[in-house]
């Protein structure tokens, strides 16, 4: 009998089956997961991440630029919607798929809210949509540069790894605000200026219409299903969620949420009307590299570029750190693996996003929903971006699923990130005042940029004040320095144009 033949009872073991190649290729059996986890996780990821392909073009089509033109050149009242969905969703789906190949990570891109709107809101009303998504691009190539000659990698790697666990907790808290937020559980008060508070339980301070129980049943369901151990648990409560969404929108005809109908749908309707309809990527390939600088002034464009850079540099690294934190990846520094082509793939997005008229893409803290169901590699990755270039036909079953029906995964996956913050030493002031405010201005101020910049002012001013100013790391100098700037980007704009 052959040594490889043999039983226990011979004093060996039998090996198992050999890996296939594509186990082999993820490392899926390595780190834990299975072919159906990943599949399961990539398709989570892409169901809390569908809501960009609608919203995108909400926030960049009804924006004319300085000369009155819409982006994708539609019509006089408005964008051309189509066409922004279209490439919002090729763009992300390229790049996911990206993400998952070369950096085998379960981390999925798309455009950035926040640097959507800024795009719309401070850079193509001064100049053309073509100018701004030519500021996008030159963005997302300075940050390349930045990454190819590591120190994007060297300033990650200067952070302590208690403000990486901050980033994470706050990360997990700004997420759970999300997912209420999206589900109308939670919203702001118009008048919050004259309030004492600037939020509010659902519309009024009481829950109401069907969605936001759609929403408050999902979750129920999920938390049941998850203290249960029940394999799938996210993506049954987001299907099971979406039916029922369904069928009250047949029965009540409730109809999306407006000033006339505040207890409507957030974002869209469960309605279909059709299955499949034909992409026109329009958008594409519409920017101007150096046109703003003509159009608006070098200075001008300078600080707009940077403050781009900024808000595209930190999002990431905090994105990353929390994804691989969820997932178990991250080494004892808190770095995830494989760190250099995770931020050179994110740096392509960003120029890809401009490219495409659809504004800088980054990658999604939506992928935690994915892990939270298990994905490990980079193949939950390469699923969800093939879902994302199945979506730019099936556009309409996309739009089906809405936001009531998906966020219950944000708000459990805030919960199981937040279990990190027992890591922080919270007697130790040096790095307890600085975790504090990485992880509540998050949330508060809506911005992953925001907490990571406080959290890192913080710390810097607290060893120079105790005069420990010699073990900061330099980049943190560095970095703390870019965060000053980005805080008064606005004085210093009106100062110096």
């Amino acid at each position: 009998m052959s040594d490889s033949a043999k039983t226990a009872s011979g004093g060996t073991t039998t090996p198992g089956p050999r890996p296939s190649g594509l186990d082999r290729f993820f490392s899926i059996t390595a780190r834990g997961s299975t072919v159906a986890q990943e599949v399961r996780g990539g398709v989570v990821t892409f169901l809390t991440m569908a809501y960009i392909i609608v919203l995108n073009p909400l926030i960049l089509g009804f924006v004319p630029d300085s000369t009155g033109a819409f982006l994708g050149g539609g019509p006089g009242d408005g964008s051309n919607l189509p066409a922004i969905a279209a490439a919002t969703a090729l763009v992300a789906g390229v790049l996911t798929i990206l993400m998952g190949a070369v950096a085998n990570f379960p981390l999925a891109l798309a455009t950035g809210l926040g640097l959507n709107a800024f795009v719309a809101v401070a850079i193509a009303t001064q100049a053309t949509w073509a100018d701004a998504m030519g500021l996008v691009v030159l963005e997302g190539i300075v940050i390349l540069v930045l990454v190819l000659t590591g120190f994007r990698t060297a300033v990650f790697h200067a952070v302590p790894t208690q403000l990486k666990v901050a980033i994470s907790v706050g990360i997990g808290l700004f997420i759970a605000l999300i997912g209420f937020v999206d589900a109308g559980f939670v919203s702001r008060i118009p008048d919050a200026a004259q309030t004492t508070v600037p939020v509010q339980l659902g519309s009024g301070g009481q829950l109401s219409g069907w969605p936001v129980l759609v929403f408050a049943g999902g979750l129920v369901l999920l938390v049941a299903l998850w203290v249960r151990h029940v394999k799938g648990a996210i993506l049954i409560t987001i299907a099971v969620a979406t039916v029922v969404a369904g069928i009250l929108e047949a029965a009540l005809d409730i109809g999306p949420r407006s000033a006339d109908n505040p207890g409507g749908w957030i974002l869209a309707a469960p309605t279909l009307d059709r299955f499949v309809d034909v992409p026109d990527f329009g958008t594409l390939g519409e920017f101007s590299l150096f046109g703003a600088f003509s159009s608006i002034g070098v200075v001008a464009a300078l600080l707009l570029v940077f403050s781009l850079l900024l808000a595209d540099f930190f999002d990431t690294m905090g994105t990353m750190t929390a994804i691989g934190a969820e997932a178990g990846l991250n080494d004892e520094e808190g770095v995830p693996p494989r760190t250099q082509r995770i931020l050179v793939v994110d740096s392509i997005a960003a120029i890809a996003g401009g490219a495409g008229g659809v504004s800088s893409n980054t990658s999604y803290i939506e992928s935690a929903s994915g892990v939270g169901e298990g994905a490990r590699t980079g193949l939950a990755s390469i699923v969800t971006g093939v879902l994302f270039l199945l979506s730019t036909f099936f556009t309409p079953i996309v739009s089906a699923i809405p936001s009531e029906a998906a966020v219950p995964a944000l708000v459990l996956v805030g919960f199981l990130m937040m279990q990190q913050v027992a890591q922080i030493a919270w007697s130790d002031l040096e790095i307890a005042i600085p975790a504090f405010l990485t992880i509540v201005l998050m949330p508060f101020t809506y911005s992953i940029s925001v907490g990571i910049g406080a959290g890192f002012l913080a710390y810097v001013l607290i060893k120079l004040v105790l005069g420990k100013a010699r073990v900061v790391h330099p980049l943190m100098w560095v970095v703390a320095a870019s965060f000053a700037v980005y805080f008064a980007i606005d004085p210093l704009t009106d100062l110096l144009t």
